[in-house]
């Protein structure tokens, strides 16, 4: 029998059990999987928690549907039957600019209509696809991929906002072909974005003409996707796939060594485990800390990938004590606007079940990579400039009736220039340890989706592995 230990209790760490598991009986492999996880309780920055009749999510509150593997982990659990999709109201998203919010446009004519970009901002938009193409090999930031395809404007009042949303990250550092690859990979091929759009819509008709699949956008798509209960249930439902005999809680690893008996041993605050293979589904900086002694050559490399800060901060309202609106997924806020916050999430408006009858949930964000500093922050300064924020923007005066804040002093990792060279100098660095994984949000993308993703190309690879042991 092969044993195979899983370091870390996140969906990552779970989903990589799991499909470990069913793929090695796939394969005809006797296998035992260990999964340690430091917490008492599992999943990671997957947490909902329910209190006051609320239900507020820790870290994620969903994935897209627009691509499978979630999906495919959700049928293979039985858990599809549960899913809970996002309402239309998901499909309005705003911007904060020039003291009003501005809808996204979704077409040319809105876009035409809307005040969030000036005409110049739109003349210079309309330029794109005469703008030049990247240097060839260079590893360009979003902020210049904006400037040099789209125009100051837009970088600040689109880019800018969508990657604070989404990484926390700052537009000036992060890398676009390791955040975007979708869009890098398009304006190789097309030479621009419109140019893109204007050739996949093509193919989109010509194929649904001919009934084969239809061509993807650049865009994330699909719909917003999550549990009645929140996205914890995906974790939960993970765990009790995985099973109980094979998930140690309260565990914390401490280090990995070199093995006598099998090729690996993990030290742990419980006893040692040795193991055929160690999957680590830790955070970058977790997983050098576990391996400095052994992998001094990957630790150092895991240790380049920072990591943002970000506050959460849910406020409960009875529905009555907001004049506003609140029709739409939320709204993001431009660096320019001087706010405290990144942008706030309607979350009683995208899902059901989030609020007691009659009250609404708001889910704000502070911090990101732009203002590191603000995770120090009291709970009563966070409480004041978040009140300020929805004064300013929803005209909210009256006090929240449900306060719920949680800090992540490293929330997101950031795929900062030169994301693409560490991977591949982890890469290459790993060859000598066979049985040594590494899987995660760290490396290929930051979404659940991604997580999944990666999740089974990993237990894939140890699986393949092990066929050779």
């Amino acid at each position: 029998m092969k044993k195979i230990v899983v370091v870390g209790g996140g969906i990552s760490g779970l989903s990589t059990a799991y499909l470990l598991q069913k793929k090695a009986e796939a394969a005809g492999i006797d296998i035992e999987v260990t999964l340690v996880e430091k917490e008492e309780r599992l999943g990671g920055k997957i947490w909902s928690i329910r209190a006051e009749g609320y239900l507020c999510e820790w870290g994620p509150n969903g994935f897209l549907d627009n691509k499978p593997q979630t999906l495919d982990l959700c049928r293979d659990l039985g858990a599809d039957r549960f899913l809970l999709r996002s309402n239309d109201n998901a499909r309005k998203r705003f911007i904060y600019s020039g003291g009003i919010l501005n809808r996204l446009p979704e077409n040319g004519p809105s876009f035409l209509k809307s005040k969030l970009i000036s005409w110049p901002g739109k003349l210079r938009l309309a330029m794109e696809p005469f703008a030049p193409k990247a240097p060839e090999g260079v590893d360009e930031t979003l902020a210049a991929f904006g400037r040099r395809r789209l125009g100051d404007e837009a970088l600040r009042k689109l880019i800018a906002p969508m990657v604070s949303g989404i990484f926390a990250g700052n537009p000036e550092t992060m890398s676009l072909k390791s955040c975007f690859p979708r869009i890098a990979e398009l304006e190789r091929e097309y030479g621009g974005l419109i140019k893109a759009m204007v050739k996949l819509a093509k193919k989109k008709k010509q194929e649904i003409a001919e009934g084969k699949a239809v061509a993807s956008a650049a865009g994330p798509g699909g719909i917003l996707t999550s549990f009645r209960d929140g996205i914890q249930s995906l974790t939960d439902i993970t765990a009790e796939n995985v099973g109980s005999s094979s998930l140690r809680k309260g565990v914390g690893a401490i280090k990995l060594q070199r093995g006598e008996s099998a090729p690996w041993r993990l030290l742990t605050e419980k006893g040692e485990l040795d193991a055929d293979a160690v999957i680590f589904a830790t955070p970058a900086y977790a997983t050098a800390d576990l391996l400095a002694e052994t992998a001094a050559d990957l630790t150092a490399v895991l240790r380049e990938i920072p990591y943002a800060t970000m506050t959460v901060v849910c406020f409960g309202f009875a529905r009555e004590k907001i004049a506003h609106d609140l029709n739409g997924f939320g709204y993001l806020i431009p660096k320019e606007e001087g706010m405290n916050t990144l942008g706030t999430l309607w979350d009683s408006s995208i899902f059901e079940n989030r609020a007691p009858e009659g009250h609404v949930l708001l889910r704000s964000m502070m911090g990101g990579a732009c203002f590191p500093d603000y995770i120090k922050l009291g709970d009563e300064e966070v409480t004041n400039r978040v009140r300020g924020d929805l004064q300013t923007i929803m005209g909210i005066k009256s006090a929240p009736d449900f306060v719920r804040i949680f800090r992540h002093e490293k929330a997101i990792p950031q795929y900062v220039v030169g994301h693409g060279k560490r991977l591949e100098a982890l890469e290459e660095r790993g060859k000598p340890y066979r049985g040594l994984f590494l899987t995660g949000n760290s490396y290929r993308g930051i979404g659940l989706n991604d997580c999944v993703a990666a999740a089974n190309r990993t237990a894939e690879e140890a699986v393949e592995y092990l066929r050779t042991r």
